[in-house]
């Protein structure tokens, strides 16, 4: 056992629900997390969006508190309480002073049990959530990667909006949503997930009193469609903005892929930062961008690879020539050990300088949990970041970096 894993500990509640914890007895914070193992891509088509929705609902009262008690009942002890979604998961979670462990459980899980789902409310968060969809195609940044996604993903629900559509968002009903829960908040779907000054058998005498009644269920996959195939595409959008955007970009690893620790180091070298290849290249040298970098995204059984830059209309042949001038330097030339050294501390470094916060360990407890089930320690990151050599990131790149697997999104400002 290292240093590290002495202090994690993991319990599953008879029900299926899994408890994972961190102790770090050094501070005085706990960030607490309920996770649900479910997001967009398990929605069918005709509620797209639902789960996002649902997420928003749970913040409007429960049967013992209304929205208001919801969060002043964190915020009046110094805590924050938010909640996120994604295409695989949704997390509801609290920061609060280490002596407010069962305040934060008591309100989460009174959110995911006992949310009464107010008619009135659904009608008015779908007017909220509409705008909320306006306010990301109004940023060209959101805007364009959403569209990137729906081409690299066609025809597959990771390649929707996680928000969904204003059509499918205005035919919810309180039905629906109870339905949804009834089929995704199960506790075998439910991960607690707490960092901090904690005893993990605090967490697990809590998590029992809550559902010490429930119903055991197992983790639930149905609804994870299975992958098609993907086709490159090409895509040219206009919109009434000044810059020009541009996204180049494939179909990637999954979580779990072997290669992806290559492919993580090539991102660093690539586009990671203002020492990458990209950023020297095309803004220091040329000066053709104020941004540029680029993007892996991972999830259970695929990714997401690509560039991004914001540009003038009339550089963007140069700088997709120069993009993709890095790629066949990647699929030619070998990393100096120099850059490779560099990189893979680059990388080390913001994996060991995340864990001064108490939410990024309890998103790694989460996330290794979701993906792995097990914890994936610090030193074995490393242990497989340093055994990448620069002969092993070249064969990786000759068949990835290939320019005819890579699709285009280019948004352009709209004719005067």
């Amino acid at each position: 056992m290292s240093p590290e894993t002495e202090h994690i500990h993991k319990s599953t509640h008879p029900t299926g629900l899994r408890i994972v914890t961190e102790t770090i007895d050094s501070v005085r914070s706990l960030t607490v997390g309920v996770w649900i193992k479910t997001g967009s891509r398990h929605e069918d088509i005709k509620v797209a969006g639902i789960t996002h929705f649902l997420e928003h609902m749970l913040f409007k009262g429960t049967e013992k508190r209304s929205a208001f008690d919801i969060v002043q009942g964190i915020e009046s002890v110094g805590g924050y309480l938010n909640a996120f979604t994604s295409s695989e998961y949704t997390c509801y979670y609290v920061r609060c002073l280490d002596s407010e462990l069962q305040k934060s459980l008591d309100v989460l899980f009174d959110m995911v049990q006992h949310s009464t789902l107010p008619l009135e409310e659904i009608e008015k968060e779908k007017k909220v959530v509409i705008e909320e969809m306006k306010m990301y195609r109004d940023n060209p940044d959101d805007y364009i990667f959403e569209e990137f996604t729906g081409q690299i993903f066609n025809q597959h629900p990771l390649g929707r909006p996680i928000i969904g559509y204003e059509a499918t968002v205005s035919a919810y009903t309180q039905e629906d949503l109870k339905q949804y829960i009834a089929d995704r908040y199960t506790p075998g779907n439910i991960i607690v997930a707490v960092a901090g000054n904690v005893e993990h058998k605090d967490v697990v005498d809590l998590v029992d009193q809550y559902y010490i009644n429930a119903t055991p269920t197992k983790t639930t996959t149905s609804g994870k469609q299975v992958l098609t195939p993907y086709e490159t595409s090409s895509k040219t959008l206009t919109k009434a903005i000044e810059q020009t955007h541009f996204v180049v970009g494939r179909r990637s690893l999954a979580n779990d892929d072997p290669e992806r620790y290559k492919l993580l180091l090539i991102n660093t070298i690539l586009g990671g930062g203002m020492s990458s290849r990209l950023h020297q290249n095309i803004r220091e040298k040329y000066g053709y961008c104020y941004s540029i970098s680029s993007f892996n995204q991972a999830y259970t059984d695929t990714g997401m690879f690509g560039v991004y830059v914001g540009t003038d209309k009339e550089y963007v042949t140069h700088v997709k020539e120069l993009i993709f001038e890095e790629f066949r330097k990647l699929r030619e030339s070998q990393v100096s050990d120099k850059e490779l050294s560099e990189a893979k501390a680059q990388l080390k470094g913001k994996l060991l300088l995340s864990q001064e916060s108490m939410s990024n360990r309890m998103t790694r407890l989460a996330k290794s949990e979701i993906y792995y089930d097990r914890y994936i320690t610090l030193d074995e990151l490393v242990e497989q970041i340093d055994l990448v050599t620069a002969d092993a990131i070249l064969d990786f790149s000759k068949d990835f970096f290939n320019v005819s697997l890579f699709s285009e999104t280019l948004l352009l400002p709209e004719e005067k």
